[in-house]
């Protein structure tokens, strides 16, 4: 094993912050990650997935352990259906491309989110109307007290609006080793009503579209609308979408008759982040090397060499305004270390 010193945490973090971890090491299979997980002259360890999901604001003074476990199984199949196991390690679009030139539908409408399948299931990512949770079939986890893997279900997860178990109450408790996700084999159930898959499908004068269509439908809007971690640096969107009292939402709509929103249950809404920022004044606005995207308001940019704690700064500033003028809390949804 090759534990590393004072090394750079720039290329690991999608923001480009560049902060040191005191140690470093990049795990490959299970074993070595038990192995360093049993180190005593490490008492403080930090676990890294693909750093999609995080705001580094200093140094970090412990054992960063890189989840780097690669490989991609085909563990059951029907005539409908087939069961895929990714390990915690790959890339989550590259593992989307994967199950779609397979023709493994489900996962298309999340195609290009940013991040590694190990830490999907902690935030139950999701996009265009597909979470998830919607797929997930099982993940494998390491214990960190016993160092034995344990087998979470669907139904054990507790899986919620960028919410899970394992960001709460199991949060420091388990890796995730690897994930296991239900695909259609055939009749894919596409979803391009959300937000701007059907016109884009239209534009590409598509009517009839496949899984791959629809994936490619995704990776054109977003690439419209989100910078490239590898030009400009971000975690994607910053900022959760608040869910709302549908009474709130009608007080809203008193000074701001334009709000949109999507109706969770009969009682509550969920208001778009990216609006409320926008028509707070905040999108495109710039901070010297940091700021708001220029496309997208819901996602905060390095443009080069800012501090974790510069960009902090501004989300609490968002924050802080969008609950003065909105009266409407928003929770950030990346990690801030």
């Amino acid at each position: 094993m090759l534990i590393q010193h004072n090394i750079s945490l720039k290329s690991h973090n999608t923001f480009g912050i560049d902060v040191k971890a005191k140690h470093f090491i990049s795990v490959t299979t299970l074993d070595q990650l038990i192995e360093v997980l049993k180190l005593k002259d490490y008492p403080n360890k930090l676990i890294l997935g693909g750093g999609s999901n995080m705001l580094l604001t200093k140094d970090i003074q412990a054992l960063v352990i890189h989840i780097n476990l690669k490989g991609v199984s085909l563990i059951k199949a029907n005539d409908k259906n087939v069961i895929v196991k990714a390990n915690a390690g790959e890339n989550w679009h590259e593992f989307v491309l994967w199950c779609i030139e397979n023709n493994y539908g489900g996962l298309e409408n999340m195609s290009l989110i940013p991040g590694n399948v190990g830490t999907s299931p902690i935030q139950n990512i999701g996009a265009y109307g597909v979470e998830l949770k919607d797929h997930f079939e099982s993940c494998e986890a390491l214990n960190l007290e016993t160092l034995k893997i344990e087998v979470f279900k669907n139904k054990d997860c507790n899986f919620g609006y960028r919410h899970s178990v394992f960001k709460n109450e199991l949060k420091g408790k388990y890796i995730i080793t690897s994930v296991s996700f239900k695909l259609s084999k055939t009749k894919h159930q596409l979803h391009t009503n959300y937000g701007a898959i059907a016109a884009q499908l239209e534009t590409m004068a598509i009517s009839e579209p496949t899984i791959k269509d629809v994936s490619q439908a995704v990776i054109t809007i977003r690439q419209s609308k989100l910078p490239d971690p590898k030009e400009i640096g971000n975690s994607g969107s910053f900022f959760k979408n608040p869910v709302i009292s549908i009474e709130a939402f009608e007080k809203l709509k008193l000074n701001f008759p334009e709000a949109p929103s999507y109706l969770v249950s009969q009682k509550e809404v969920k208001v778009p982040a990216g609006w409320l920022i926008e028509t707070a004044g905040f999108k495109g606005k710039t901070f010297g090397n940091y700021g708001v995207h220029k496309k997208q308001a819901l996602v905060l940019v390095n443009y080069g060499g800012a501090k974790g704690e510069d960009i902090l700064a501004l989300s609490k500033l968002i924050q802080k305004t969008i609950y003065r003028i909105f009266n409407i809390e928003i929770e950030a949804e990346v990690n801030i270390l």
